[in-house]
């Protein structure tokens, strides 16, 4: 019988995290233009070279997990866990995941892809400014 692939976890996880950090980085680009920041472009530009990394991110795992024959799909949810379904050829295992841990996660992407963005080439920022 086949199991999932040991190495396929951290692609199945990302499939769980990183859609979970986009929602997050467009929810928090909505309170930045709509909000009272008297400078909002530079925050603006950090979310959205953070969002280009974590799409590009994701769209690799995607990729990853067609050509693996994987899957994940979002099961059962409370108000403690979430339950995932990680579907490789004929085999589902069925994992928890503490919603705190989730939140946790996707704050430490944050963290991480904000820092990637944080170091582009403030070039773009610039010659953004200046068309204005």
């Amino acid at each position: 019988m086949a199991h999932i692939p040991i190495e396929a976890v951290p692609y199945l996880e990302a499939a769980i995290y990183l859609p979970m950090l986009l929602i997050v980085l467009e929810n928090d680009q909505a309170q930045i233009e709509t909000g009272q920041f008297k400078l909002k472009r530079p925050y603006i530009y950090l979310i959205d070279e953070a969002r280009k990394y974590a799409e590009c991110e994701l769209r690799s795992t995607k990729v990853y997990l067609k050509n693996h024959q994987l899957r994940v799909v979002q099961g059962r949810r409370d108000e403690m866990f979430t339950e995932y379904q990680f579907h490789y050829k004929k085999v589902m295992d069925v994992r928890r995941y503490s919603n705190i841990r989730l939140r946790n996660h996707v704050e430490d992407l944050l963290k991480e892809y904000l820092s990637k963005a944080s170091h582009t080439n403030h070039l773009d920022l610039d010659l953004a400014e200046k068309k204005d």
